[in-house]
């Protein structure tokens, strides 16, 4: 049996691009932030990077799943012109009031159950990097430390938290 992966799940608002209230809504709003340098660290250190974002803008019709298909290509281009790999992109597009329930919401594990079994990680060595609490709540109910930031703060400021 091929040993397990190990892996960071990353929230995308106020984590991996600037937060801007609610939702971020088009390619003109969305700006990368400077977390190059750590995410390669993370990635030479051989954890997978995988974002998991709820993104109910796409429920109540702010914008559409072109938009956010432009939004990760710029996130995804960025992050290449620096040498960093991003594995996945996964998102919830529903919204509790305009969709009903679902499993992939956060704080539900939807999101990195999918991300574990895709890609054959041990929930165990990784690790879900957010700025909301329910971040830390999705990954502690997959089976890994969450880890909480403050919106727009530096991944480089949890390094020492993850092995």
């Amino acid at each position: 049996m091929p040993a397990k992966n190990k892996a960071v799940f990353l929230d995308r608002d106020g984590v991996l691009n600037r937060e801007m209230g609610d939702y971020v809504c088009r390619l003109e709003d969305f700006h990368v932030l400077d977390n190059f340098s750590a995410l390669k660290t993370l990635q030479d250190k051989g954890y997978l990077l995988i974002i998991a974002t709820n993104q109910g803008g796409l429920a109540k019709g702010w914008y559409t799943e072109e938009e956010l298909a432009k939004m990760h290509h710029r996130l995804q281009e960025d992050y290449h012109a620096h040498g960093i790999a991003l594995t996945d992109i996964f998102y919830c597009p529903h919204h509790p009031a305009f969709t009903g329930d679902c499993d992939c919401r956060k704080p539900k594990p939807g999101l990195l159950l999918r991300g574990i079994e895709k890609y054959n990680i041990d929930p165990a060595k990784s690790y879900f990097i957010g700025d909301r609490e329910r971040d830390v709540e999705a990954g502690t109910a997959a089976g890994v430390k969450g880890i909480l930031i403050n919106s727009n703060q530096p991944i480089s400021e949890v390094l020492d938290l993850i092995e």
